[in-house]
């Protein structure tokens, strides 16, 4: 992907009413170990530009993104706030991720740390990630040799993308660079055409809540979209349900 594609998919610098609450005890999460796991999530929240909320050892709490991460060397760059520092303490950062999930994570720093002029500051990784799904339908994937696609209109022009994934909230797509381009959080795709196998097509709006960069042995750098279904018809929910039943039985 170009740098101008990922700088059109990154998001503003967060804003105070961009905070997020931590994930409390009593709430059902899972926890991240995988190192690889952990710094793929950190590197997602770096292209999309995501807000984290960075909670002080006082309950205090300021604004941040992550800027790099170095998975080789087990460490991140945290873009902070304009005046922001962090003390020496127990650190807790917590971030929405795409709409779909959040994770919190916790590092003790030994000593205070005082951002220069660029506001970095360079962390090492977590060891472990709290995560919330808040994915309210299990996605299920799309049959393998079967045609699982989207095709919309969009400036003029019609758009074809694999749809990897689905449920009767949302659909997971694959997009190439220049058809993630045109898109972005939020954007609304009106009367889409969901083929969701050799007889059925669904018909619905989409909106993009998540835009992912990742790369395939096969086709190289690719992106995932990530969509919320905002309207569709009862009859075509009723498609939608026994095409997601057929699935769930397979």
């Amino acid at each position: 992907m170009t740098d101008f594609a990922i700088a059109h998919m990154r998001k503003g610098p967060p804003k105070l009413s961009d905070a997020v609450e931590r994930i409390t005890v009593s709430t059902v999460a899972h926890e991240m170990r995988d190192p690889f796991d952990i710094g793929d999530a950190l590197a997602t929240m770096a292209t999309s530009g995501d807000a984290v909320t960075v909670y002080l050892p006082d309950d205090a709490f300021v604004m941040a993104r992550i800027d790099t991460v170095d998975a080789e060397g087990r460490g991140f760059t945290l873009e902070l706030a304009e005046h922001a520092t962090l003390p020496a303490g127990d650190i807790t950062f917590v971030a929405a991720m795409g709409g779909n999930a959040k994770i919190q994570f916790d590092i003790a720093l030994d000593e205070a740390i005082v951002p220069g002029e660029a506001r970095l500051a360079t962390l090492p990784l977590p060891s472990v990630c709290q995560v919330l799904n808040r994915r309210a339908e299990t996605r299920l994937d799309s049959p393998v040799g079967a045609t699982h696609s989207a095709r919309f209109v969009l400036f003029n022009k019609v758009i074809e993308m694999p749809l990897y994934d689905f449920s009767r909230g949302g659909v997971g797509l694959r997009a190439t660079p220049d058809q993630a381009h045109e898109l972005h959080v939020g954007k609304r795709l009106k009367g889409v055409e969901l083929e969701l196998g050799p007889s059925l097509v669904v018909h619905a709006d989409l909106e993009v809540r998540l835009l992912r960069p990742f790369r395939t042995f096969l086709l190289g750098q690719q992106v995932q979209v990530g969509c919320r279904i905002s309207n569709i018809s009862m009859q075509m929910r009723q498609h939608l349900d026994r095409a997601v039943e057929r699935a769930q039985r397979r």
